[in-house]
């Protein structure tokens, strides 16, 4: 290479991109699912004891879904909806909704950190419990935030059905 062609050679400046999978996930990110783009928007990171799991807010105009990703014997995803469900504590043996009857699975207690939307929860210690289906393809999800308790209902999807685009760095 001449000396001209170095002092004219295109630099690649571009910043490198970290590479993104189901847990390292970063507000701004965009996630394609079933046909829609949603911008991540707040992301929850739940502590009990060593175990961990993580919630992201995905937001498509007025639209919100959670996607739940935790690191148990595999990686296991799951989108989940906020729904009007009134629950009382202390959390029932089973549920019903619309009909279907949901089973008490596992419950407890967990630290989270929030970021994005979700910065406000930061430190906080909820209650949570999970319920399952007969045919345990549906789960309704209950937090207890200490001022009301958040019920969602969701499925488990597989890791192909997102696709992650890096929204920075």
């Amino acid at each position: 290479m001449g000396m001209f062609s170095k002092l004219f050679q295109k630099k690649n400046t571009k910043p490198k991109v970290k590479e993104r999978d189901p847990l390292s996930i970063e507000i701004g990110d965009i996630i394609e699912y079933d046909l829609g783009d949603y911008e991540v928007v707040g992301k929850i990171t739940y502590r009990q004891d060593s175990y961990k799991w993580i919630t992201y807010q995905l937001l498509e105009g007025r639209n919100t879904i959670w996607l739940s990703a935790e690191m148990d014997d595999e990686l296991e995803l799951g989108i989940y909806k906020t729904i009007p469900l009134s629950v009382q504590k202390p959390f029932p043996k089973q549920l019903t909704h619309e009909g279907k009857t949901y089973y008490l699975d596992e419950y407890g207690e967990a630290r989270v950190v929030g970021e994005g939307r979700s910065v406000n929860i930061n430190g906080r210690v909820m209650e949570y419990a999970e319920y399952y289906d007969d045919s345990e393809s549906e789960f309704l999800s209950l937090e207890d935030w200490g001022s009301e308790i958040e019920v969602s209902i969701g499925y488990e999807i597989e890791d192909y059905e997102v696709k992650i685009i890096a929204g920075s760095n």
